[in-house]
């Protein structure tokens, strides 16, 4: 990944998100495949109301401003919501 998509998801993205009522956080993800660099972002929500005050009520569809796409290759068009059933981080 190049650095400047993190920076612009920490200045532009995650103020925007912060704003929102029912926002949790932001967690960014990336991997070499191949010579090129796969990116995911993952978003915390309370609820799916609060992902629609963000998204609209097309929640299934990609939120991605133009600027930022001109960084990416490529970019899923779909999101997919999933509801966390255990999480545990750090240690036993």
């Amino acid at each position: 990944m190049r650095p400047e998509h993190a920076a612009y998801l920490q200045s532009t993205v995650v103020p925007d998100l912060a704003a929102i009522h029912g926002y949790r956080g932001v967690t960014l993800l990336e991997r070499d495949r191949e010579g090129v660099v796969e990116v995911t972002v993952i978003t915390w929500w309370d609820s799916l109301e609060s992902v629609r005050a963000f998204a609209g009520e097309a929640v299934e569809t990609a939120v991605v401003h133009d600027s930022a796409a001109r960084m990416l290759v490529d970019f899923d068009r779909d999101v997919a919501h999933h509801r966390v059933v255990v999480d545990h981080r750090g240690t036993p």
